[in-house]
């Protein structure tokens, strides 16, 4: 069955995609500015202007040209009929265009993620590219000097290599985090030169026709002796908990309980309250879907997804460390997609 097809049978009544991402996912169609309207027999109908247009009308799926305003040109083709929306997409004003053109929306979530988080084999050849790409790069980075470059220039250096190595482009602003600034999960890159005797966290991602990579490393700027005591057991801590939760995933194994096999760790090390965020996410088209794997996670992993394990330890005003892979659920167990070293990298 095809994507489109597949989601038909879900459906109960016609499904307006407005999500770009969807919409890519389930046309081919890369757009700003684009819907699909998928009937439950398994017709589909794809609306997008001028500007894309040619595109459009080369991809195997009925095409109709809009005006720019795409969902208010809908409002009037839509009137009198009962629709489904993606109600975490569609914006509030969105929803009232339509309604005052006179249609009838109701609210879906989640279904066309849903099929998404189950990766198919072709999508699965892009994702292990650009987990490969990621290796190299982290390879190629541990050979870098770190100590006496600023933030943003060896993140400007992790750009280079990707390029270097074939991505198609980032999957997203990398971090470089050193010191102090480790502590924070989701750091800025700063202009201040990286000193040594620390630790520097590294999570960076690249995309492959369109689909992403995510994985981070923690690197140490001095021998494990050189290190404060404090982030020298973060890192060991943080690396069990890591293959703790790896060796968690699998199929049929709840989001909550890989999360928990991970910070059960970190908890008995006395930083439960240091690892505020979740084990992990699912990783294809976006760099953050489903299903995920944090404490309050109602997902249940199946064969197909691919997700992230990254556990973490963040001490404010001394520093932190996490460590990422991508894995891949199989029938019997997982596999990891990211295979760089993990145990503790000096750079120079």
């Amino acid at each position: 069955m095809s994507r489109i097809e597949r989601l038909a049978a879900l459906l109960d009544e016609p499904l307006l995609v407005t999500s770009g991402v969807n919409v890519r996912y389930l046309t081919g169609l890369e757009s700003s500015n684009a819907a699909v309207l998928v009937e439950p027999g398994g017709e589909a109908t794809l609306y997008t202007d001028f500007r894309y247009a040619e595109r459009a009308r080369a991809l195997d799926v009925r095409f109709k040209q809009t005006a720019r305003a795409v969902v208010s040109d809908l409002a009037t083709r839509l009137a009198g009929r009962t629709i489904g929306i993606e109600a975490h997409v569609l914006t509030v004003a969105g929803n009232e265009t339509l309604r005052q053109g006179g249609v009838e929306t109701v609210s879906r979530s989640g279904l066309v993620e849903r099929l998404r988080a189950v990766k198919e084999p072709d999508e699965l050849e892009l994702l292990r590219q650009a987990a490969a790409i990621s290796d190299a790069v982290f390879g190629a980075l541990a050979g870098e000097r770190f100590v006496g470059r600023t933030e943003r220039d060896l993140e400007w250096r992790i750009r280079e290599l990707f390029h270097e190595h074939g991505a198609s482009g980032l999957s997203f602003e990398t971090i470089v985090a050193a010191a102090e600034n480790g502590a924070s999960p989701h750091a800025e890159i700063r202009d201040v030169t990286i000193p040594p005797n620390t630790l520097v966290t590294v999570d960076a991602g690249c995309r492959v026709d369109g689909y992403a990579s995510d994985c981070t490393r923690t690197f140490a700027t001095g021998a494990a002796g050189d290190l404060p005591d404090e982030l020298a057991r973060a890192y060991e801590v943080c690396l069990e908990a890591q293959l703790a939760g790896l060796d968690a995933i699998g199929p049929g194994i709840a989001g909550r309980d890989a999360d928990a096999a991970a910070r059960n760790i970190i908890v008995a090390a006395g930083w439960g309250e240091q690892f505020g965020h979740g084990l992990g996410h699912g990783i294809g088209l976006e760099v953050h879907e489903a299903p995920t794997l944090r404490a309050e996670s109602t997902d249940e992993l199946e064969s197909g997804n691919l997700v992230s394990c990254e556990p973490g330890i963040y001490l404010p005003g001394v520093g932190g460390v996490r460590i990422e892979d991508m894995v891949l659920v199989t029938d019997d167990g997982r596999e990891r997609l990211t295979t760089h070293e993990k145990s503790l990298i000096v750079v120079s």
